[in-house]
């Protein structure tokens, strides 16, 4: 690379970070090029980027950002994973390391706070974004069900007070 190259590099990578709210550290020691294509498959699915860079070049990126926490972990054959669905990311990254023992999770920031590889799997347990969303449409959407079936259960049981009369005063009126 040229140094006007690594310049605009180091930009578009710091512009990746300012966007960005979680970034993942691993190490790729030994990766073949199949290995990674399908890495980099399964991680545009789920909505993430993958890309391998130089430590020294990813160092200067993160200078100034909320992520500078993960520089120490910049040190060997390292590639960077992010997206703006922490879990997406976290939970890529975990299964491919589960399948592939080449590729090891390091780390990772969310915001301002640096994660462990512990960290980094509590995040992958967690449910997705979508899956939030959709479990607090149900809650939303719940206390409305409750309310409709409340009021209208004394109807209900009005009618069938009713009908219970009905049928005795029918069961009266056929005995005599």
């Amino acid at each position: 690379m040229e140094r006007t190259e690594k310049r605009d590099f180091v930009a578009s990578l710091a512009g990746v970070f300012a966007e960005t709210s979680f970034v993942l550290v691993a190490q790729n020691k030994g990766l073949t090029v199949a290995d990674v294509d399908s890495l980099r498959r399964k991680m545009r699915a789920a909505g993430c980027s993958y890309k391998v860079a130089k430590n020294r070049l990813a160092s200067l990126a993160l200078a100034g950002t909320s992520f500078e926490g993960i520089s120490p972990l910049l040190k060997g054959p390292t590639a960077l994973a992010w997206s703006k669905d922490a879990v997406a990311v976290a939970k890529t990254a975990l299964e491919f390391a589960k399948t592939n023992d080449k590729f090891v999770v390091l780390g990772g920031a969310l915001g301002k706070q640096t994660l462990d590889v512990a960290g980094v799997k509590a995040l992958a347990e967690l449910p997705s974004l979508e899956t939030l969303r959709a479990q607090l449409v149900g809650l939303i959407q719940t206390p409305g069900t409750r309310i409709a079936g409340i009021l209208q259960a004394p109807g209900g049981q009005l009618a069938r007070v009713l009908a219970a009369y009905a049928k005795k005063d029918e069961a009266a009126a056929e005995a005599a």
